[in-house]
């Protein structure tokens, strides 16, 4: 019985300054050691350093390491490396280093160019290792999206809004890093299992937990009724404050609400001694909507260790006084897990209102018919559906993930992308963007890379044609 290979390494910058250190001082311990004991100039730390990954776009076209000459000096007399040292860099190998292209020696030192084809290659035939935290967190991570909480009926693609929209993708991305951090992440709230939203959700490669459709709430949000109306923070009938402020109430309906309950938010903000809430939290009266919010809460950190649980409420900022109110209520019932707020920029379409459902919609069939004026009456059938739902779905992610989270972001660069997308030597420019140093954009490209090649050889297939080396 033949064993299973084992997976190739991932690349790691650490495994090749190693491996690049050790080729460089190998040959250089018996030339420089009699002269580094007696001058003392370098530390043992200090003769570590001897080569600088490059960060900045420019230099990055040139070279990905360099060995500057002040330590070529030191280790080399009069600098100059010999031959055999530049041989063994370039044929450098070994776990979890990068290849080498090519090496040679300029004016500014030893630099090091890596194989970016061979390196992109490698990463998109393994990227299960690169997903693969480093090591496992104790920390545990809810991900609290307010978009997704029922209002006054629960959310439907039609009712979720672009800003909305956005702020669902943003929070499936940060659960992404923070897996990848090594951290145990869930979300919140459930949804109704088998839901339009849901199956939304699912189409643009979101994995949101579902609960049952019987599955009901109330009996937790009764307990947390009743906890906030037995609390320090409640006002009550007798006691007159009146404030002027725009937190005096928030906003709902009301819901069949028993009786008005009122809570001094800016009481609960002073006296945990909380920082970077809007000064203007006061008194808010607690409505239905609240309550549901506070529920699924409490239901979903209940088995959290409290010293290691965070919440992180990803909303967008015309949410965000709303979720500062929330957050503080939540304090009020005796919550005691860490709570961070991600505001998100808004998403701005001039002269037009358009929900999530309309959006996607119309990518989908702004890449249907720019495939079609680029390969005509081939695209039909099972395969070149799920070409575009792929590409639609990265177009989406690509318009709403590509500004930084508390940028607005306007979609409108639609007919440039879809050019990008359809037009093979066009996919290759827009990969080839010289943005090296956008670690994160360049992540999101590799991914849509290893989607294009895998849409594209089961495409082959199909038509019984051999693979195309080149992708």
């Amino acid at each position: 019985m033949m064993e299973s290979e084992e997976p190739s390494p991932p690349f790691r910058v650490s495994s090749t300054v190693a491996a690049l250190r050790f080729a460089l001082r190998r040959d250089a311990e018996n030339h420089a050691e009699a002269e580094r004991a007696d001058s003392g100039e370098r530390s043992a730390g200090d003769r570590d350093k001897l080569w600088f990954k490059e960060s900045s776009a420019k230099n990055l076209r040139n070279r990905d390491f360099l060995a500057p000459n002040t330590v070529l000096s030191t280790l080399y007399a009069g600098g100059q490396v010999p031959s055999a040292v530049l041989s063994r860099i370039r044929s450098l190998c070994g776990a979890g280093v990068l290849p080498v292209s090519g090496c040679e020696v300029t004016a500014e030192g030893l630099r090091v160019s890596v194989s970016r084809s061979e390196a992109f290659g490698g990463v998109l035939c393994g990227m299960t290792a690169y997903l693969r935290p480093a090591a496992q967190r104790q920390g545990r991570v809810l991900i609290n999206c307010p978009a997704l909480h029922a209002k006054q009926a629960p959310p439907t693609p039609e009712s979720l809004t672009l800003g909305q929209l956005r702020t669902v993708l943003i929070a499936d991305h940060i659960a992404a890093l923070l897996r990848g951090q090594g951290y145990s992440v869930s979300f919140c709230p459930a949804l109704p299992e088998e839901s339009d939203i849901i199956s939304f959700l699912r189409t643009l490669g979101i994995d949101w937990p579902a609960a049952s459709v019987s599955w009901t709430n109330e009996e937790r949000e009764e307990e947390m009724r009743s906890v906030l109306e037995k609390c320090i923070y409640r006002e009550r009938e007798g006691e007159r404050w009146k404030r002027g402020s725009r937190g005096e109430e928030m906003e709902g309906v009301d819901g069949g609400m028993k009786e008005e309950l009122k809570i001094n938010l800016k009481r609960v903000m002073e006296e945990v001694e909380l920082q970077g809430y809007d000064p203007s939290l006061g008194t808010c009266t607690v409505q239905r909507e609240a309550l549901c919010h506070l529920a699924h809460l409490d239901r979903a950190t209940a088995d959290f260790p409290v010293s290691m649980a965070t919440v992180l409420h990803v909303t967008s900022c015309q949410d965000e006084f709303r979720q500062q109110q929330t957050a503080m209520l939540w304090r009020a019932t005796g919550a005691t897990a860490t709570q961070r707020l991600v505001i998100c920029g808004p998403v701005k379409t001039p002269g037009t209102q358009m929900s999530s459902a309309q959006y996607l919609q119309l990518r989908r069939a702004q890449m249907k018919e720019a495939s079609e004026m680029k390969y005509g009456d081939q695209v039909e059938g099972q395969t070149w559906d799920d070409i575009i739902r792929v590409m639609t779905c990265a177009t989406v992610r690509f318009e709403l993930l590509s500004t930084v989270h508390t940028s607005p972001v306007s979609p409108g660069v639609w007919s440039r992308l879809a050019t990008m997308l359809t037009a093979s030597p066009a996919v290759s420019s827009f990969t080839e963007e010289p943005l090296p140093h956008l670690f994160n954009q360049m992540f999101c490209r590799l991914f849509l890379l290893r989607a294009l090649r895998e849409l594209y050889h089961s495409a082959l297939h199909s038509l019984n044609l051999p693979p195309i080396p080149q992708l």
